[in-house]
């Protein structure tokens, strides 16, 4: 972010202003941020925030560090022990992100507090000292956050002031639809049964509204939800009769939020639920963390020794106090104290755990975001969460205070949650990560603080077949500048393996993509030889193949999301749960071709439509045309093909046929093809049905949905008429092999060269038919393809222009100065123009047309932390589904939500219960297939009627008997190669075949697939 121009960086930041806007990062740009304690949670916080980009970020702690701050503190190393946190600190920190600079405090004093936007107080402050710090930044309205983690409990507080105004509450795109229907009583319906996702208390504009027009004065209206498909607004009698038309936009109203102090919250807290499974542990932990103060105080700062019930014993005494001095936080006051739940907390004081640190850090980070620009609801004001399901099964892994007590490593406040036992045992586990950018480095990170696979038997492998770009440096914190262009995951090990040298020689980077066409290196033995999977991966085709290995080798598998402020975590255990496989979200929901073509109403309609004219025009065009004089018998091929052939062989013959001899040239056939698009197409469609066209029951044709279109007068002042032409003359030229334009482009110069182009006058196709609606026939259909012949005579022969060829276009949105997004753009608003729908700025086309994905890293980092709290209860082999979570969130409302797994669906046959998805017939050995139908008629009391590998039927029950002898007494992988008539490869150790079977009562009876083991 340019301090001096107040732009954004796009190339750093552009997945994050899909999430914040532009507004909002303006804002964050304008906030100086102060964060007090740089222990491991105060440093994720200041990590997450540099990386959002606010104006400056300082720091204070004057504490020395120790070796137990490694369990968290991932900017720390050895080297660094006995040093001040603060200045170990700044310097890595400044590395993330060179647009905001890092400032340490000597002291902090009542005015330093003042010069700040934002103070975060951490762990490592008093809760006296919090209170202090937090009256005055009230009384000055200086936003207060004050959080802390212990063990696997954590809790957040925020303080936003007495008035603080939440621009944006959701950040959802404003709703908008078309009405069908106003009643006099103010109740709106929606057009075709179209959802209007509204809710009661939302703002609605409305536009375009015939006979109720005085409601198209921009006067907001407030939403009465009636169902999915109508609101009320109030009585709309006086203002006239409804005729037809309507589009309703949602409008986002600001709310002023008032927030308590710390001081006076305590004995009256507000909560935000983590896990509404747990509500009734907020009241207890509320007093729990205020008796972890208290204790503090009385020992000289020491907090509750681990597993010490003396200590234990002592905290609940306090806990006790305060529960009767603040009868209201536990609910009544006859309400009793958890004393396990406090016991624990008690017994973990000290630990430090990297999945917790991240999940706070990600949840305070966003609070910041949302102090600093008023985007987001913020939590109000109270947050408690535990992960106590990830404790280690006391039968195998005892909690004692010998085996919990520190032993003078980086990981003693990790052994003092988990001991040590559990703490060897993650270290020699042998995990897989699919994937290193923005979810990978930050596993990487938690991985390297808990030592996992830093173990004499350990090992981590990960892959990732992508290079670093610069917008990855946003949000994949592992990377710096001097990265980009360099593999991911060779990055990534080496970064960790600097942050935590016990994993030097035990991280193996690979660069190889995981698929089918790279089993013969991710064979069985690699699968085989891990304890577990966690994928890190941005598309649903990688999610599912790595899933569907995991089911194959019943390996668990830790899977995660993140979409702008939302995020979700999913925990696969074979034989308990169901895969990922086993649910999918609905196809996103396509734009009918009508609507593309002919009918848009919204700007993601023209969007769409640009983008395939931009495919069209730039690379499909010249694609064809390289096969046109590459292929000899290109024509003759096409001919028999379906589709348009005649559309293809025109634009072969426009491509051939009028090349452009020089750049002038290419802005001519620019204007041309803005004069065809936007004015002669429109007063064609006009033609076939005008303004005051009837349908066949009578109604306005141009109603509803259809919004009748308005013909472009080309004008090069106008900035998208413009940019259109710009745009569309550089691609071509690029085609071409033509010079461009070297940097801004001239308008002297364009407007020179326009003067001279000879633009034709209108005159309409009588013959031409317009398609209504995807559903009718293609009233073109029969002449699509006349005169085929005729076009093909007129290409020229490719033998005279001397190995000539085009060079397609393809496709980068994040380059602005190759036209792309411009040209899509301007093609878009022109589209927009035409049929009055409000145009859409370059930033919103490239989101859309790029599908690009928002992504922010305090989500990330929230979403990782929790995976990793599941992590230790996979290493911990747990067989009880209920003990695992998975994980919904949105940082924007705040929403927390967690449900155990989906069990596995089970199935049955003859008197045998199988897992449906986990379970399969092992087979050991080559065995005949004769052989094979013995030991299912035998052990399973099946009869196999047919057996099939992947698409070839081996064997059949109905086969005539020449065939069945043939083929009973060869082996499976003779008998594949007979059938396939290929040889199996040489990786080959494991053959899936699937069976059909009848049951002892002669049943077809569904049963689990074979698996041979060659």
């Amino acid at each position: 972010m340019s301090k001096e121009t107040g732009e954004i960086d796009e190339s750093l930041y552009s997945r994050q202003l899909y999430v914040l806007g532009k507004e909002a990062m303006l804002k964050m740009q304008l906030s100086n941020v102060l964060i007090v304690g740089l222990r491991g949670l105060g440093v994720e916080i200041a990590k997450n925030v540099a990386l959002a980009g606010v104006k400056s970020l300082t720091l204070f702690d004057p504490e020395k560090a120790v070796l137990q701050d490694l369990s968290t503190q991932f900017f720390l190393s050895e080297s660094d022990i006995g040093r001040r946190r603060d200045e170990v600190t700044r310097g890595k920190l400044a590395e993330l992100n060179s647009y905001v600079p890092v400032k340490t405090l000597e002291s902090l004093n009542d005015d330093d507090l003042k010069q700040f936007q934002v103070v975060v107080a951490t762990e490592t402050v008093s809760l006296e000292d919090k209170i202090k710090m937090n009256n005055i930044c009230h009384n000055s309205g200086v936003k207060f956050i004050a959080t802390e983690t212990r063990g696997l409990f954590g809790q957040a507080f925020v303080d936003l002031g007495d008035e603080f105004s939440v621009i944006d509450q959701t950040g959802e795109e404003p709703r908008t639809g078309i009405v069908s229907d106003i009643e006099p009583d103010g109740t709106v319906t929606m057009l075709d049964d179209s959802r209007h996702g509204l809710e009661d208390g939302n703002y609605v504009k409305f536009s375009e509204v015939q006979g109720l027009e005085k409601l198209n004065d921009g006067t907001l209206y407030k939403v009465e939800v009636l169902g999915p498909f109508a609101f009320r607004i109030g009585s709309v009698k006086d203002l006239g009769e409804y005729k037809k038309g309507g589009i309703f936009t949602e409008v986002k109203v600001p709310k002023t939020l008032s927030f308590k102090t710390l001081q006076e919250s305590l004995s009256e807290p507000e909560y935000v639920f983590s896990d509404f499974a747990k509500f009734d542990r907020v009241g207890q932990l509320h007093l729990g963390f205020q008796a972890l103060h208290q204790f503090a105080l009385k020992h000289q700062g020491e907090l509750p020794r681990t597993l010490n019930d003396e200590d234990a014993n002592e905290v609940l005494k306090l806990v006790t106090d305060l529960a009767a001095q603040n009868p209201n936080v536990l609910g009544s006051e006859d309400a009793e104290i958890n004393e396990k739940l406090i016991r624990e907390l008690s017994y973990q004081a000290r630990g430090d755990i990297p999945g917790v640190v991240a999940f706070f850090g990600g949840l305070v980070a966003q609070e910041v975001l949302k102090a600093c620009s008023g985007k987001f609801t913020p939590l109000k004001q109270y947050m408690y969460f535990d992960s106590l399901e990830s404790l280690p099964d006391p039968k195998q892994y005892p909690r004692t205070a010998e085996n919990t007590a520190p032993i003078n490593t980086r990981y003693d406040n990790q052994i003092a949650v988990f001991g040590i036992d559990f703490q060897r045992k993650l270290a020699n586990s042998k995990v897989f990560l699919v994937g290193s950018g923005a979810i990978g480095c930050e596993m990487l990170k938690n991985w390297a603080l808990m030592g996992l696979g830093s173990g004499p038997d350990g090992r981590i492998i990960v892959t990732d077949n992508d290079s670093i770009e610069k917008s990855n440096l946003n949000r994949q914190f592992l990377f710096r500048p001097k990265d980009v262009g360099h593999d991911k995951s060779d990055v990534a090990a080496r970064a960790v393996s600097s942050m935590n040298p016990d994993l030097e020689g035990k991280i193996t980077p690979m660069t190889d993509k995981v698929g089918p066409d790279t089993e013969n290196i991710f064979d069985d033995a690699f699968w085989e030889g891990l304890d577990f999977v966690t994928n890190a991966l941005d598309n649903i085709d990688a999610r599912t193949y790595v899933d569907r290995r995991c089911v194959f080798y019943r390996k668990p598998l830790l899977e995660s999301g993140t979409l702008g402020t939302k995020g979700n975590t999913q925990v696969i255990i074979p034989r308990l749960s169901e895969s990922y496989s086993s649910s999918r979200d609905p196809p996103e929901k396509s734009i009918p071709l009508c609507t593309l073509r002919s009918f848009p109403n919204k700007i993601d309609h023209t969007i769409a439509w640009a983008k395939s004219l931009f495919q069209g025009y730039f690379a499909d065009a010249a694609e064809n045309v390289n096969l046109y004089l590459n292929q000899q018998d290109y024509v003759q091929q096409l001919m028999k093909q379906s589709g348009d052939v005649k559309g293809t062989l025109e634009s072969i013959a426009e491509s051939l046929n009028n090349k452009p001899n020089n750049f002038d040239d290419c802005i001519a056939w620019a204007r041309l093809e803005f004069e065809k698009k936007f004015n002669h197409d429109i007063k064609q469609l006009l033609y076939n049905f005008p303004a005051d066209a009837k349908t066949s029951t009578g109604e306005p044709f141009w109603s509803g949905s259809k919004r009748a279109p308005t013909p472009l007068v080309f004008d090069v002042n106008e900035p998208d008429h413009f940019h259109f032409i710009v745009g569309a003359a550089n691609l071509r030229a690029f085609n071409y092999g033509i010079k461009g334009d070297d940097g801004e482009p001239d308008v002297n110069y364009y407007n020179s060269v326009l003067t001279h182009v000879d633009v034709p006058e209108f005159s309409p196709n009588k013959n031409l038919q317009i398609q209504v609606n995807d559903e009718d026939p293609d009233p073109n259909a029969g002449s699509q393809n006349d005169n085929l012949d005729q076009l093909a005579a007129s290409l020229p022969d490719p033998k005279t222009l001397n190995g000539f060829q085009l060079a397609p276009v393809e496709f980068e949105k994040d380059d602005d100065t190759n036209h792309h997004i411009e040209f899509i753009a301007a093609c878009s608003n022109c589209r927009a123009l035409n049929y009055s729908i409000e145009v859409a700025d370059r930033q919103k086309t490239k989101f859309i047309a790029g599908r690009i994905i928002p992504a922010i890293a305090t989500t990330t980092g929230l979403v990782t932390g929790l995976v990793n709290l599941e992590l230790y209860k996979v290493v911990d082999g747990k067989d009880d589904i209920e003990v695992y979570r998975n994980g919904f969130v949105n940082l924007a409302l705040p929403f927390f939500g967690f449900s155990e797994p989906i069990s596995s669906p089970k199935g049955k046959y003859n008197d045998k219960t199988y897992d449906k998805i986990w379970d399969r017939f092992d087979i050991n050995g080559d065995i005949k297939l004769s052989d094979l139908i013995d030991h299912f008629e035998k052990v399973e009391g099946l009869e196999i009627t047919m057996l099939s590998y992947g698409v070839s039927l081996l064997y059949a029950s109905f086969f005539p008997p020449k065939k069945l002898k043939e083929r009973l007494n060869l082996p499976i992988t003779e008998l594949v190669k007979l059938v396939t008539k290929k040889d199996l490869s040489s990786h080959l150790k494991t053959m899936i075949l699937e069976i059909c079977a009848d049951d002892k009562e002669g049943e077809d009876v569904e049963v689990p697939y074979v698996t041979i083991h060659l």
